[in-house]
């Protein structure tokens, strides 16, 4: 029997699995896609060249002030070196720093600290303007801008809506919910209410499987509506390489540039796989903060695993399952359509953890879970309905063992960030 050293990446660490050779369908990772030679010189490239709108400084012509929202530490775009040539274009359209905003598109995520702050933006950045979390829980600091077209509120930061130009600043790659992260993402559920974010993640598992990778989608349609609601007036969009390098920048219409973007992400995530694995082992690497963050290895695995198989989840996850949604496992215990019923009949306050709940449970429904994590208890992976192990290397054997001698492996190494395709499979 021939053994194959694999190396996977666990938070900043990584880990060796032995698997034999004849078991290993492949191991996968985001295409090895080349970084541009200067971040800068292509941010620029992108101002200049834009897509479905006008120049960032005729835009910018007589505006009186300007929000620029961005994505927070669960994503790698690199904000710091992206948001001073941004101020600097609004500063020579006639913006002064002194009438700019960075907002930080949390959606339901935690504040970032301080030190979280100037490490994303830059001192530079922090130097000029001020830089806000997004208070998604607070009414004060929140808009009514009237409804969706299934009548529901939609609710809004109010810095964004009453500034005279908006922008968002974030990373396109493959997401769960509207199929793909980017564009009119950054508003929703970046810097929305609650009960709006609520809305479009129950709307999401309206569908028995997640809309990763999916680009026209029903959730995508929302969050393009929502965006011209307010008046979104553009975006600069990066797409980056598995090690958070810039591959290509896009800018213009929130809708347009996001379109061109995505089409760029999937020469850097859609990865072909040959066959449908027995068991899927998958780093959460690079969402590895908590499970709410982590959750996002379940979807990609979803597509690689045969039904009944086995997902081995390995995620370090140091602030466990959710510090913003706190009673998740009082949830997850529950299948998804005993979920749906209790949302239904308002029984549950956290709707949008009720939604992930729903996610998570369709998962589950269709293959095993198991989990590798230093940050969740065993008693904690229990109610979220996973088998915990203590390493990653004992649970592979438990699952060889359990499949059988010529049970099939695949591996991701970057699992929150790929669209996984299995060629083999019919259409």
């Amino acid at each position: 029997m021939t053994i194959r050293n694999i190396t996977l990446p666990y938070g900043p660490e990584s880990i060796v699995i032995r698997i034999p050779e004849e078991n290993l369908v492949g191991v996968y990772s985001p295409h090895e896609a080349a970084p541009v030679a200067d971040v800068k010189a292509e941010i620029r490239r992108a101002l200049a060249s834009p897509i479905g709108a006008l120049s960032l400084r005729e835009q910018l012509r007589g505006r009186k002030n300007a929000v620029l929202i961005a994505d927070d530490n669960t994503r790698l775009t690199p904000t710091d070196v992206l948001i001073p040539i941004l101020l600097d274009e609004c500063n020579a359209a006639g913006t002064p720093d002194a009438e700019i905003r960075v907002i930080i598109a949390l959606g339901t995520h935690r504040f970032m600290t301080d030190e979280e702050i100037r490490e994303k933006f830059g001192e530079e950045t922090l130097r000029r303007v001020p830089v806000v979390n997004h208070p998604y829980k607070d009414p004060a600091a929140l808009v009514d801008v009237g409804t969706t077209k299934n009548g529901e509120r939609i609710r809004i930061n109010r810095m964004v809506v009453e500034a005279d130009f908006r922008m968002g600043i974030g990373s396109i790659v493959p997401h769960h919910i509207p199929g793909y992260a980017g564009g009119a993402k950054i508003i929703q559920p970046g810097v929305s209410g609650e009960e709006t974010t609520a809305y479009t993640h129950l709307l999401s598992v309206r569908a028995p499987r997640s809309y990763l990778g999916v680009l026209e989608n029903p959730v995508r349609e929302e969050l393009d509506a929502m965006a011209r609601k307010i008046g979104m007036n553009t975006i600069l969009n990066t797409v980056l390489n598995r090690h958070g390098q810039v591959v290509q920048a896009f800018f213009g219409d929130v809708a347009e540039a996001f379109r061109a973007g995505v089409a760029r992400s999937r020469e850097v995530y859609d990865v072909p796989i040959p066959e449908e694995a027995d068991i899927v082992l998958a780093s959460s690497h690079p969402c590895d903060i908590d499970f709410w963050q982590a959750h996002k290895t379940l979807y990609p695995s979803d597509l690689a695993v045969k039904a009944g198989g086995i997902v081995i989840v390995a995620t370090p996850c140091d602030e466990g399952v959710a510090q913003t949604h706190c009673n998740m496992l009082d949830m997850t215990p529950y299948d998804s359509r005993r979920l749906r019923e209790m949302v239904s009949a308002r029984e549950l306050e956290d709707e949008v953890g009720a939604a992930l709940a729903i996610a998570w449970a369709q998962v589950k429904e269709r293959e095993e879970v198991w989990i590798v994590s230093g940050g969740i208890c065993p008693e904690e992976a229990a109610k979220l309905g996973f088998r915990h192990f203590t390493t990653v290397q004992e649970a592979l054997d438990a699952a060889l063992a359990q499949k059988g001698s010529g049970a099939r492996v695949t591996v991701l190494t970057h699992a929150p960030e790929m669209l996984p395709r299995i060629t083999g499979r019919e259409t």
